[in-house]
């Protein structure tokens, strides 16, 4: 049982009451200058009511009993102002509740004083070993949230999720003296110290980078239109997060997505199974994992694609509840001030049995994309990414480095098209998602061999 300081509000058909501590810490040397060495923490109580069909939200930045009290009212009185704009069709929300507390121990902590000799080791590796870049950037961040939770129906919970990553990022000048780059990050659960962030481990990395930016140095144009492609295990884990994995998220389906509508269909090769993890996966503990979401709702595994059939969509009580499905346990807010929305949490597409070096000797005429700097999708599952790091396939080796390009096309179509996909498994939580708030999550995948479209000269 937790220890829970405040209950949820009474007087609505539903309600909830979480105490949200955020905390943030983050270091970055510029070529060996400390610009930024900030501490942050943010918290407050937030109480949100379900009533007569309507939501009302309140928050405030503090954990005492009068502004829990203020707070719970304030929610109260927000839900019954919505009632003015009529009556809506009866909706239960589902009734499930969940007790637990769920945290992380850390190995330790790296002092302030640790990380900034680490980034200077850093720098000073940079200028030693590589001596025609331009600049470099390292960046260690940690993040913490513990959330603790209360509704009317029964749950009590806290959550704890931490997570750290430390970023290198490189940059030069290619043949005709325009500014080139690359970033490696690096990301787990837990704080810094469970990172093992030593020059022993991170050297090789800052030399993979190095030597990828002195390919691109000399890189070539890729052809444009429809191309066969190797899709590199973080490259497709960010495909699948971003072109199926919003679609896939329940609110957006009610909201005209096009998965509403092809449910129990086949949308994919049968080779792509998509899963969005609660908090496990192959026997162990995910980077992000949620054991209930911010509704107090026990989180179970969403199939998302099941051998390339359209199977379930990520859901909130009321979205469940208006598509007549289970609750997934997806609501997650990121502040305390934020109402929790419909989210991902570890989102993958599951191994397959091919080598990855099979799967590029296999190609005659193709690419390998390796890295993404950037990328957009819609609700249609039509995307567009920048490719910032990718190699051309001439029978069946590496070749030369191509320059910066794009990749566009519609997920259900492109999937179709998978022929092959890796036994090796891919995950990071560096990142942010981003979705009227942003928010920790985790992604992941195999290399992945199909058909898809790339910009050209």
């Amino acid at each position: 049982m937790t220890n829970s300081s405040f209950a949820a509000p009474s007087g609505a058909d539903y309600s909830e009451m979480r105490q949200h501590e955020l905390r943030k810490k983050r270091m970055v040397m510029i070529d060996g200058n400390l610009v930024s060495n900030a501490e942050t923490s943010e918290g407050g109580i937030s109480a949100r009511v379900f009533n007569k069909g309507y939501w009302g939200f309140a928050s405030v930045p503090s954990m005492d009993r009068d502004s829990a009290d203020r707070v719970a009212n304030k929610a109260l009185n927000n839900a019954a102002a919505m009632t003015r704009f009529g009556d809506k069709p009866l909706l239960t929300l589902p009734g499930d509740s969940h007790v637990g507390e769920y945290g992380y121990n850390a190995s330790g902590v790296l002092s302030p004083k640790e990380c900034m000799d680490l980034l200077a080791d850093l720098h000073a590796l940079c200028n030693k070993k590589y001596p025609d870049l331009k600049s470099s950037t390292l960046l260690l961040h940690e993040e913490a949230h513990s959330k603790q939770l209360t509704t009317s129906n029964g749950s009590d919970v806290l959550n704890t999720i931490n997570r750290a990553a430390c970023y290198l990022v490189l940059a030069m000048e290619d043949k005709n003296g325009q500014p080139i780059e690359l970033m490696e990050a690096i990301s787990n659960k837990g704080n810094l110290s469970n990172l093992g962030l030593t020059l022993e481990i991170l050297e090789p990395k800052l030399d993979e980078l190095y030597r990828h930016l002195q390919a691109k140095k000399n890189a070539v144009a890729p052809r444009g239109g429809e191309q066969t492609v190797v899709l590199s295990p973080n490259l497709a884990g960010m495909l699948a997060h971003e072109a199926m994995g919003h679609p896939c998220e329940a609110d957006l389906v009610l909201g005209g997505a096009i998965t509403g509508n092809v449910v129990g269909e086949q949308i994919a090769s049968e080779l792509i199974t998509m899963v969005d993890f609660a908090n496990t996966y192959d026997g162990e503990e995910v980077m992000i994992p949620v054991y209930a979401d911010d509704e107090g709702t026990q989180a179970r595994d969403a199939v998302l694609i099941e051998n390339g059939m359209l199977k379930d969509f990520m859901t909130s009580r009321e979205t469940a509840a208006k598509l007549g499905i289970p609750s997934t346990g997806n609501a997650r807010g990121y502040t305390y001030n934020d109402e929790p929305l419909v989210r991902m949490r570890n989102t993958a597409i599951l191994p397959g049995k091919d080598k990855l070096d099979d799967m590029i000797a296999d190609v005659e005429d193709g690419y390998y994309l390796m890295k993404t700097g950037n990328g957009q999708a819609d609700s249609t599952t039509e995307f567009m990414f920048g490719i910032d790091l990718a190699y051309e396939i001439k029978n069946g080796k590496l070749g030369n480095a191509i320059t910066d390009t794009t990749v566009s096309g519609k997920a259900i179509d492109m999937l179709k098209t998978v022929d092959a996909v890796s036994d090796d498994m891919h995950w990071e939580c560096s990142g942010y998602c981003g979705k009227k708030q942003p928010m920790v999550v985790s992604m992941g995948g195999p290399a992945l061999r199909s058909k898809i479209h790339m910009g050209g000269q």
